[in-house]
């Protein structure tokens, strides 16, 4: 039994999809759901995609309420977004290591160390920390930004020292990183890597540009889950490897199930570490009963969102001031 929502024998026998298909209707929620989500809730989700994607889609909606079937972060950039809306998520304690690597009050102190420097913070980040950031990015809009950034320009870039590192050598620029990292995309082995690819000659490899240096320099391509999805659509070849969350490998499987699709291994070739802990903490009951009770929800004062909301809109504009769809990268 999970005390923390009441979740134990009162469910068993319940049909939760259905009950959740009744409670969305009468609750006029939109439920989203992310790429690293566990397929059944991706397939009763009403949107699935990346982070800034869903919150976007949700605020175009008429929905009260939004069920972010995510983590914290997400669900506070879809109340910063739309704040109007009722925002629950399923498991509050559903975090992220790189938001945890980063304090606010650390990263308030970092910043005042280095005064002429401006901070370029990944989406995966507290709404405290975007509120001390100039400009929000994410892993597919990243390089476009930078790109619009004067070379001499002094640059702090955090959480993610991969993401980060990623773009410093691909983009020539010296950037102060912030020594976060994602525990999922950490966890992916080389040696592991590097059987796979020999057990699968010519299978290209796919990696999201959070993970390690020894893991992107095998990769075929490199870019956000959304581009690496798109990647596995168009690739010419039958059998993709792939170095994220391996969630993503079911929206794969139903948009190309002819292709095959292979997670990367982690560090004794069979383990799940390369599953999001924090996500799996959402569940089909959880979510259930968020939708009934409406909590746990997201609440953020209205100086502290608007402050959030500013980067976040500077990151919308440089953006969509550039030309195309680029992604961080393929190669």
């Amino acid at each position: 039994m999970d005390a923390r929502h009441g979740i134990g024998g009162s469910l068993k026998g319940l049909d939760l999809r259905a009950e959740i298909d009744r409670l969305r209707k009468e609750r006029n929620a939109v439920i989203l759901g992310h790429y690293y989500q566990k397929p059944e809730i991706q397939d009763l989700s009403d949107f699935v995609g990346d982070s800034l994607e869903l919150s976007r889609k949700a605020a175009e909606t008429d929905a009260d309420v939004i069920a972010f079937c995510g983590v914290r972060f997400m669900a506070e950039v879809a109340k910063i977004l739309s704040p109007e809306k009722i925002v629950i998520l399923p498991d509050m304690e559903a975090g992220c290591s790189l938001e945890d690597s980063c304090p606010p009050a650390q990263f308030k102190a970092f910043r005042e160390a280095h005064p002429d420097h401006i901070a370029l913070s990944y989406i995966n980040c507290s709404a405290e920390v975007k509120a001390l950031s100039n400009i929000i990015v994410t892993s597919s809009s990243a390089e476009k930004i930078l790109s619009q950034i004067p070379k001499e320009q002094k640059i702090i870039f955090g959480p993610d020292k991969h993401l980060g590192g990623y773009l410093k050598r691909k983009l020539g620029r010296d950037m102060l990183l912030w020594p976060g990292v994602c525990i999922v995309h950490e966890s992916f082995s080389e040696t592991e890597l590097l059987k796979l690819k020999a057990q699968y000659p010519g299978a290209p490899v796919a990696a999201h540009p959070e993970c390690p240096p020894y893991i992107v320099d095998h990769a075929d391509y490199v870019g956000s889950t959304s581009g690496i999805l798109t990647f596995a659509k168009t690739m010419p070849g039958e059998t993709l490897i792939v170095a994220t969350e391996p969630h993503i490998i079911h929206q794969m499987e139903k948009a190309v199930p002819e292709k095959r699709f292979i997670g990367a291994p982690g560090a004794d070739g069979n383990c799940n570490c390369n599953i999001c802990p924090y996500m799996a903490l959402n569940t089909m009951e959880k979510l259930y009963v968020a939708l009934r009770d409406l909590t746990p929800r997201i609440a953020m004062n209205e100086t502290l969102r608007l402050a959030a909301r500013k980067p976040l809109d500077r990151m919308l504009e440089m953006a969509s001031a550039t030309v195309g769809q680029g992604d961080v990268g393929a190669r």
